[in-house]
Protein backbone atom coordinates (compact mmCIF):
# COMPACT_ATOMS: atom_id res chain seq x y z
CA UNK A 1 0.00 0.00 0.00
CA UNK A 2 1.06 3.59 -0.69
CA UNK A 3 2.03 5.82 2.40
CA UNK A 4 1.75 9.20 2.58
CA UNK A 5 3.42 12.19 4.63
CA UNK A 6 1.32 14.07 7.17
CA UNK A 7 2.69 17.18 9.07
CA UNK A 8 1.60 18.73 12.87
CA UNK A 9 2.85 21.00 14.85
CA UNK A 10 4.05 19.82 18.11
CA UNK A 11 5.73 21.77 21.33
CA UNK A 12 9.57 21.61 20.44
CA UNK A 13 10.99 21.28 23.89
CA UNK A 14 8.30 18.61 24.55
CA UNK A 15 9.25 16.80 21.52
CA UNK A 16 12.94 16.87 22.21
CA UNK A 17 12.18 14.96 25.86
CA UNK A 18 9.65 12.96 24.52
CA UNK A 19 12.39 11.44 22.14
CA UNK A 20 14.95 11.01 25.13
CA UNK A 21 12.85 9.02 26.95
CA UNK A 22 11.84 7.17 24.50
CA UNK A 23 15.21 6.11 23.61
CA UNK A 24 16.16 4.67 26.88
CA UNK A 25 13.51 2.09 26.81
CA UNK A 26 14.63 1.79 22.75
CA UNK A 27 11.31 3.32 21.30
CA UNK A 28 11.19 5.46 17.89
CA UNK A 29 8.93 8.31 18.04
CA UNK A 30 7.90 7.13 14.62
CA UNK A 31 7.37 3.42 15.42
CA UNK A 32 4.73 5.24 18.30
CA UNK A 33 3.02 7.31 15.65
CA UNK A 34 3.04 4.48 13.47
CA UNK A 35 0.72 1.65 15.82
CA UNK A 36 -1.34 5.28 17.27
CA UNK A 37 -2.29 6.02 13.79
CA UNK A 38 -3.56 2.23 13.12
CA UNK A 39 -5.39 2.26 16.20
CA UNK A 40 -7.44 5.06 15.28
CA UNK A 41 -7.82 3.58 11.90
CA UNK A 42 -9.53 0.84 13.69
CA UNK A 43 -11.11 2.84 15.99
CA UNK A 44 -12.84 5.17 13.67
CA UNK A 45 -13.16 3.50 10.05
CA UNK A 46 -15.47 1.49 9.62
CA UNK A 47 -14.86 -3.00 9.72
CA UNK A 48 -16.46 -3.19 5.89
CA UNK A 49 -14.76 -0.29 5.00
CA UNK A 50 -11.64 -1.95 6.33
CA UNK A 51 -12.09 -4.74 4.70
CA UNK A 52 -12.57 -2.84 1.28
CA UNK A 53 -9.65 -1.24 1.44
CA UNK A 54 -7.50 -4.15 2.37
CA UNK A 55 -8.58 -6.26 -0.33
CA UNK A 56 -7.70 -3.16 -2.82
CA UNK A 57 -4.03 -3.20 -1.09
CA UNK A 58 -3.56 -7.07 -2.26
CA UNK A 59 -4.80 -7.31 -6.10
CA UNK A 60 -2.00 -7.17 -8.59
CA UNK A 61 -0.67 -3.65 -10.07
CA UNK A 62 -1.50 -4.68 -13.29
CA UNK A 63 -5.68 -5.07 -13.43
CA UNK A 64 -5.48 -6.08 -17.23
CA UNK A 65 -6.26 -10.02 -18.20
CA UNK A 66 -3.77 -12.58 -18.35
CA UNK A 67 -4.85 -13.36 -22.13
CA UNK A 68 -4.41 -9.46 -23.24
CA UNK A 69 -1.10 -9.62 -21.32
CA UNK A 70 -0.05 -12.68 -23.90
CA UNK A 71 -1.87 -11.64 -26.65
CA UNK A 72 1.05 -7.99 -26.27
CA UNK A 73 3.73 -10.97 -25.97
CA UNK A 74 2.77 -12.50 -29.57
CA UNK A 75 4.55 -11.05 -32.96
CA UNK A 76 2.05 -9.53 -35.08
CA UNK A 77 0.53 -12.10 -37.88
CA UNK A 78 0.69 -10.94 -41.64
CA UNK A 79 -2.56 -10.22 -43.78
CA UNK A 80 -3.38 -12.86 -45.69
CA UNK A 81 -3.87 -12.57 -49.43
CA UNK A 82 -7.55 -13.16 -51.13
CA UNK A 83 -7.14 -15.65 -53.66
CA UNK A 84 -9.71 -15.37 -56.06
Amino acid sequence: MRKTTITISFDEEKLTAMRLYMSQKDLKLEGELDRVMEELYTTFVPANVQEFIDMRGSRPKNTRGKKAKEEEMLPAEPAEENAI
